[in-house]
């Protein structure tokens, strides 16, 4: 059993640390209340353009802030200048961060043409209709594959990494790395393109585990990674041949423990001198409250479609910005304020190898890049 009992360890939290494991936040703990009218003016005027739009859209307004009728009547066409993008680039082109952590979901994948989660009608659990499970969570439920793998199966013929290549935004992410200001990427995703777009393995976090090994879900004895995907392809149940438990790819369910590698943030967000957070919804714990671990004199930038988790209060917390809208053209802004937009086409195309040639998001049609869902995997 020493063979068993060793691949156990090392899916447990380490000495000292409590045991964690994946899970939802309750609907209801997670709602927030909306701004009343009255506060509206005042919650506008700490908003760049983009934020206000969202929030009147969902409030069914068409009110502008004086400031804000002024400003857009006398700029001839133009925006008004990102303050939320302006400020963090000013601060990262100053020198004033050397530590970026960066936190996302699976909004920074979907302009690779992967659904994120959670979008009604187009996310992935809108659509799992076809594998009879009882709820959509459930086909990632660790009790539910023990009792029945198959459904989970049938869907990782569709979720195995090779089919997608990385964005603009995970070259973005890499470029912070070239330029020495990535401390660390924590990433729920599964998809495996922030390693394809060469993110050093020692800066990535994968929280919720990845397909580049596999398991028994049961001893947790190692199972040769190919060999399992080539059983799930054809579409056979991989078996352990230590306790013949079902054999799936390391890939962190709801109610398994989180990667050893999870833990390193206790150390990695004490140290960030900035917090990007991406394409997420912030809903699984606990990923969700890592971003509420870095030092309160610390920015915090939210790149999402919605804001989500802490970015819905108002006010904003001091040093808390938020750039909302479509992902790959807000990263792509950012990008051009520090002067790197060239460079990460540059490095895009150099890297892809003609595989995949580079478009620029703003001459797209459009489609929204992002998601305030999360996770590749939640």
């Amino acid at each position: 059993m020493s063979k068993a009992k060793s691949s156990r360890d090392r899916r447990i939290a380490p000495p000292g640390v409590t045991r964690v494991t994946r899970s939802s936040i309750n609907p209801q703990d997670s709602q927030r209340t909306k701004p009343t009218d009255s506060g509206l003016v005042n919650d506008l005027s700490l908003m760049s353009v983009s934020e206000q739009q969202a929030l009147l859209a969902r409030e069914g307004k068409s009110y502008q802030s004086p400031s804000t009728k002024s400003v857009l009547s006398s700029s001839s066409g133009t925006s008004m200048p990102r303050e939320a993008l302006g400020t963090i680039g000013r601060l990262m082109k100053l020198g004033r961060v050397r530590n970026i952590v960066v936190v996302a979901g699976a909004g920074i994948s979907t302009a690779s043409g992967i659904p994120d989660f959670r979008t009604p009608g187009t996310g992935l659990y809108a659509n799992l209709a076809k594998y009879d499970i009882p709820y959509p969570e459930a086909i990632f439920n660790i009790d539910y594959f023990s009792d029945n793998p198959h459904p989970f199966f049938s869907l990782a013929k569709e979720l195995y990494p090779g089919h997608h290549r990385p964005n603009y935004v995970h070259y973005f992410i890499r470029m912070l790395h070239q330029k020495g200001l990535l401390l660390r990427m924590y990433t729920q995703n599964i998809d495996g393109l922030e390693k394809m777009c060469g993110i050093p393995d020692d800066k990535l976090v994968e929280a919720h585990g990845s397909f580049a090994t596999a398991a028994c879900h049961l001893c947790y004895t190692p199972y040769p990674a190919e060999e399992a995907k080539q059983a799930i392809m054809n579409g056979n149940v991989p078996i352990c041949t230590f306790c013949a438990g079902a054999v799936k790819p390391n890939v962190v369910f709801f109610g398994e423990d989180l990667p050893e590698k999870y833990f390193q943030h206790a150390e990695d967000f004490p140290k960030a001198d900035l917090l990007m957070i991406m394409g997420t919804s912030l809903k699984i714990e606990p990923f969700a409250s890592l971003i509420n671990t870095v030092k309160s004199t610390v920015p915090r930038l939210l790149l999402n479609r919605d804001p989500v988790g802490p970015f819905e209060r108002r006010p904003l917390r001091r040093g808390d910005y938020m750039e909302l809208g479509d992902l790959s053209d807000s990263v792509r802004k950012l990008a051009e304020i520090l002067g790197w937009h060239t460079e990460i086409q540059d490095l895009m195309n150099s890297h892809e190898n003609g595989v995949c040639s580079y478009t620029d998001p703003s001459s797209s049609s459009g489609e929204n890049s992002d998601s305030s869902e999360t996770d590749s995997m939640h």
